[in-house]
C-alpha cells in the first residue's frame, strides 16, 4: 500500500500508510540504533556486576525493558522538538519531520512504550532498576529536552546524564543496589558524551545554528571546543583506569583500557591540531570530525567489552 503524506505545514495526520512502513516509522522514532549503545553499556555492567553470565531471563527483561524505555524517550523527544527537527539536513528525514507520523501518535507511542517497560522492569527485575529508568526517561524528557538544549551551550553535558543511567540501571537489575563500580562506569559515559557528541555538531554546525540551538560548536570557536573535548578526553580516560582499582578487575580490563585511551587521547589531540589551523572556523569539513564522532562509539564499545570480558575470562587467565 502507498503511504499518503501530509503537508509539513499543516501538521495534518497521514491518510494511510502501510503496515511495514508506519513499523519503519515507529523503529525511527525510538532511535533504535542510538539504544543498540546503551544496551552495549548495560550488559557488560550486568556481567560485572554479576562477576560472570547473570541469568538469562534477567538479562532479557532488562534489554527488554531497557530498549522500550528508551524508545520511548527517543519518541518524546522528537514529539518536543519536531519544530526543529524540521529545520535540519540531520534531521529532517524523521517521521514527524516529513509528516509521515502525526504528533499524537508519536506522542501515544513514547507513553505507551514507557509504561510497557516500567511493567516489565517491575515484574521481571528490581524495583531500583525500574525506578531508575524512570529517572532517566523523564530526565531526558523534561530537563535536557525542554529545559536545557534551547537554552545554553552546556546542554549536551548536563544532558547527557540520561545517556550515563544504563549502567547504573544494569547493575541495580542484578545487585537491587548501587556501589562505586557502577559509579565510574557512570562518570566514564558522562565524561565521554561531550568528546562523543561535540565532533557531531560541528559537522551540523550551520544546522544548529539555523534551528537556534545553542550547542557549544555555535557559540564558541573550533579551537575552543576542540579544547574541551580534549580536557573531557583526559578526564574520561583518567576515571575509567580508576574503574581497575575500584571494581577489583584482573589485569585484561586496564590493559585494554589503556590501550583505548591512548589511542582515544590521539585523535582528540590531532582533532585540537586542526582545530588550530588557520581557517578551521570557516571550514569545518577540514577538521574531520565525524572522525572522533565514530572513533568515540568504537572506543566505548571496547571498553565496556573489556568490562564484560574481564569476569568472564579471569577464571581462565589465574590457571
Amino acid at each position: 500500500m502507498t503511504a499518503v503524506h501530509p503537508d509539513r505545514a499543516t501538521g495534518a495526520p497521514p491518510a494511510r500508510i502501510g503496515v511495514g512502513e508506519r513499523m519503519r516509522a515507529w523503529a525511527t522514532l525510538m532511535k533504535l540504533r542510538v539504544v543498540e549503545l546503551l544496551l552495549a553499556t548495560t550488559l557488560p555492567t550486568m556481567v560485572l556486576a554479576q562477576g560472570g553470565l547473570p541469568p538469562l531471563g534477567l538479562v532479557l527483561a532488562t534489554l527488554v525493558g531497557g530498549t522500550l524505555a528508551a524508545g520511548s524517550a527517543h519518541a518524546l523527544n522528537q514529539y518536543l522538538e519536531r519544530d526543529i527537527d524540521v529545520l535540519m539536513r540531520r534531521t529532517g528525514h524523521r517521521p514527524l519531520a516529513t509528516g509521515l507520523v502525526a504528533p499524537r501518535e508519536a506522542l501515544i507511542l513514547g507513553v505507551v512504550l514507557l509504561v510497557v517497560a516500567e511493567a516489565v522492569l517491575l515484574l521481571w527485575t528490581t524495583p531500583l532498576a525500574a525506578a531508575l529508568t524512570l529517572v532517566a526517561n523523564a530526565y531526558y524528557v523534561l530537563v535536557y529536552t525542554v529545559l536545557l538544549k534551547r537554552r545554553t551551550p552546556q546542554n549536551i553535558v548536563w544532558g547527557g546524564v540520561a545517556g550515563c543511567m544504563p549502567v547504573l540501571i544494569g547493575w541495580a537489575a542484578v545487585t537491587g543496589s548501587l556501589a562505586w563500580a557502577p559509579v565510574l562506569l557512570f562518570l566514564v559515559v558522562f565524561l565521554w558524551t561531550p568528546p562523543h557528541y561535540w565532533p557531531l555538531a560541528l559537522r551540523f554546525r550551520d544546522d544548529y545554528a539555523r534551528a537556534r540551538v545553542p550547542m557549544l560548536p555555535v557559540v564558541a570557536p573550533v579551537r575552543t571546543v576542540a579544547r574541551h573535548i580534549v580536557a573531557y578526553s583526559w578526564a574520561m580516560v583518567a576515571v575509567s583506569l580508576l574503574v581497575w582499582p575500584v571494581a577489583h578487575t584482573g589485569w585484561l580490563y586496564p590493559l585494554i583500557a589503556g590501550a583505548a585511551g591512548v589511542w582515544f587521547l590521539a585523535e582528540a589531540h590531532r582533532l585540537l591540531r586542526r582545530a588550530c589551523a588557520r581557517g578551521a572556523d570557516d571550514d569545518v569539513t577540514a577538521l574531520r570530525p565525524m572522525r572522533l564522532f565514530h572513533g568515540s562509539i568504537t572506543y566505548l564499545s571496547v571498553l565496556f567489552l573489556a568490562v564484560a570480558l574481564d569476569p568472564l575470562l579471569r577464571p581462565l587467565l589465574q590457571r
